[in-house]
């Protein structure tokens, strides 16, 4: 089976978790949580690709979820603390959020880039009770 490029697939929050849809095929689908969301678009881009002999795999599927959503879902993130964290006004950050403006694509990897270095600190963090 031949590999593709990265399938890309635009998440949203729903009441019930999330939904995404490819940006190239008709292929949609839900999730309760993000790893159910990918697991999902995982099998439905299979199951696309089927008879065009492509197979994917987790590291083939990327999912892009705008910021306003984000910080709607990740709420134990806060915009002010990543701000401060990352350089950059909260205010202007506050402003991205909200949808009142949009984020060039450096501010937009820089915003990426605190998240997921926050993310990698959480993932080595051990708690323990004394």
């Amino acid at each position: 089976m031949k590999a593709i490029k990265k399938e890309k697939f635009v998440v949203e929050k729903t009441d019930s978790g999330f939904s995404a849809f490819s940006k190239e095929h008709p292929v949609f689908t839900t999730g309760q949580t993000f790893t159910e969301l990918l697991r999902n678009a995982l099998e439905a881009m299979n199951l696309y690709l089927e008879d065009q002999n492509q197979q994917l795999t987790e590291n083939d599927i990327e999912l892009e979820i705008d910021l306003k959503q984000f910080f709607q879902y990740y709420r134990v993130i806060n915009a002010k603390f990543l701000a401060e964290r990352i350089g950059m006004n909260e205010s202007l950050l506050s402003q991205y959020v909200q949808g009142r403006k949009k984020p060039s694509t450096k501010q937009t990897n820089k915003i990426l880039h605190g998240i997921q270095e926050i993310g990698q600190e959480l993932t080595n963090i051990n708690l323990f009770i004394k």
